[in-house]
């Protein structure tokens, strides 16, 4: 029996790539440049299923055009809204994710944001990097301890209640936010907020892990920002779309925030270069889930999924419209 073809748009860990090659015929991009919409509709044509990521964004009109062939389409993300889940289910194309093995990387990343935001990293880093550094006198290069301090967290899913663990052994205090309140057992001594405008005006520090719906697009703009502690940090490893670039950057200017990290942004990998230029972000590039083990069990269960529909079943992480 021949293998299915499955299209792949990008490159993963050894692991992965020689389970593909073992168990399908792949049809990549010969050029290892990204797919655009028309090429990878060409690839999809015969195929039986594809492992796309977020870079490949399928709209309604990819679903109108794509092979009927087609049954499943994975996504190497924890989101899937680059993909017009009501258009691929009038396709009858089962949609499929990979939730629930990301957190606790993300979570270090996070850790990693408040503390570069908060102790000056960037800063500190371009001195030794540049050749400028000198002896500092007592008052250069001043940041914020977290010890002591109210750590916000907006969402409080997986990758929320990682964070949260982490805070605790950095002697913060855990506020946070989330659509349901968690039971006690889970949430140990957060402290939960109804209202996220309510949590906003105790965190000293705010770390952003809601996923990006109509409900929580642009939730941090300058109504937001202005019910935060003044000299309040803002670090985002959730999704770019959480936050309003032009009121984030107009605080971080005026000192009404006093830094950020970010590894997020809206229309990543193209973000707002005033960012760049500002001394008070610690900026990297979308790396929350960079890990040889998360990556390889992301990469696994998108393979699972696909194995579990092409055999008839229902894949295990399936996104229901």
């Amino acid at each position: 029996m021949s293998k299915p073809v499955l299209v792949v748009t990008s490159r993963y860990t050894k692991e992965i790539e020689d389970r593909i090659d073992r168990d399908y015929i792949a049809r990549r991009n010969p050029n290892q440049v990204p797919f655009t919409q028309q090429t990878l509709l060409s690839a999809a044509e015969g195929a039986d299923a594809m492992f796309i990521t977020l870079a490949d964004r399928l709209d309604s009109g990819f679903f109108e055009k794509v092979s009927p062939t087609v049954r499943i389409i994975t996504t190497y993300s924890a989101g899937f809204e680059h993909i017009d889940l009501a258009a691929a289910a009038r396709r009858r194309i089962s949609v499929a994710y990979t939730p629930g093995v990301n957190h606790e990387a993300t979570a270090d990343i996070a850790m990693l944001l408040l503390l570069g935001a908060s102790r000056r990293a960037y800063e500190a880093q371009e001195l030794v990097r540049t050749g400028a550094w000198k002896p500092l006198s007592p008052d250069m290069l001043l940041g914020w301890q977290l010890g002591g301090k109210v750590l916000g967290i907006f969402g409080m899913g997986h990758v929320g209640q990682a964070v949260a663990r982490r805070a605790r052994g950095f002697g913060m205090k855990v506020h946070y936010y989330d659509p349901s309140e968690l039971p006690a057992e889970t949430a140990g001594d957060a402290v939960y907020h109804k209202n996220p405008f309510d949590l906003l005006r105790v965190s000293q520090l705010l770390s952003l892990h809601a996923p990006e719906t109509p409900q929580t697009d642009h939730f941090l703009n300058s109504k937001a920002i202005s019910l935060l502690p003044p000299g309040a940090i803002v670090v985002n490893t959730a999704r770019g779309g959480l936050v309003v670039d032009e009121d984030l950057i107009a605080a971080l200017k005026s000192g009404r925030v006093a830094a950020a990290g970010l590894d997020v942004f809206e229309g990543e990998p193209k973000l707002n270069p005033e960012y760049i230029s500002l001394k008070n972000t610690f900026l990297l590039p979308h790396i929350g889930s960079a890990t040889i083990e998360t990556r390889t069990a992301m990469g696994l269960l998108a393979l699972d999924n696909v194995d579990a529909v092409l055999k008839g079943g229902h894949a295990p992480t399936l996104v229901r419209p």
